[in-house]
């Protein structure tokens, strides 16, 4: 579909949807467009390379990607990613990169131990949706992390900012009434509970 305007784009993904329903039939589509993968299929295969990555369905491939490509792959704006470490403590286990840091939610924690990862570098995954600028998630959020807006773009319904946090280029879809302008400095939060954690020298995913 990538001659198409992006209307008809739209018009022929929901049209060759409906042709697979009425068929029943079994459709193979290869595409480059993770768009067109998402909303068409109903189990996608992921490749790089060649080689398979993920099969899985496109809410799973979304939410526990099994590795580092994958999950930047599969999302748009795709997943940040920062280069962190791991601090376990008496009273729990911290992410930690540059001045930052957050203690890994309960939950979390206990995956991640019961995964015997042993070391200490990390790469910490975080979706743009999963980043916000709002008084009612900063007010309830355990850290709240210094970031520098390069831009701000307007899409209507959402709104993208383009920030720096701890020296890493972080984009965060916030609501579309955020107060953030560029070239400014703000405040945001992670929503910890939506984390992924990888593996650094590996790239396999540790928790999601």
């Amino acid at each position: 579909l990538s001659n198409l305007d992006a209307k008809l784009r739209v018009q022929m993904r929901s049209e060759i949807g409906k042709l697979h329903k009425r068929l029943q039939a079994t459709f193979i589509y290869v595409t480059h467009d993770q768009t067109e993968a998402m909303t068409m299929g109903t189990r996608i295969v992921v490749m790089k390379d060649g080689v398979i990555q993920q099969i899985d369905s496109p809410s799973a491939l979304y939410n526990t990607p099994v590795n580092l490509f994958v999950a930047g792959f599969i999302g748009s704006p795709q997943m940040n990613f920062i280069d962190a470490k791991i601090d376990r403590r008496a009273d729990g286990i911290y992410v930690v990169f540059g001045n930052s840091e957050f203690k890994l939610p309960e939950g979390k924690a206990k995956k991640f131990e019961e995964t015997g990862f042993a070391g200490e570098e990390v790469v910490l995954g975080v979706r743009p949706e999963d980043i916000h600028d709002e008084e009612v998630f900063l007010a309830n959020s355990e850290s709240n992390f210094d970031a520098y807006v390069e831009v701000v773009e307007h899409l209507g319904s959402e709104t993208y900012l383009y920030t720096i946090i701890e020296g890493t280029k972080v984009v965060a879809r916030v609501n579309p009434r955020t107060t953030a302008k560029a070239q400014s400095d703000i405040k945001i939060a992670f929503d910890f509970n939506k984390v992924h954690i990888f593996d650094k020298e590996t790239e396999k995913t540790i928790i999601n």
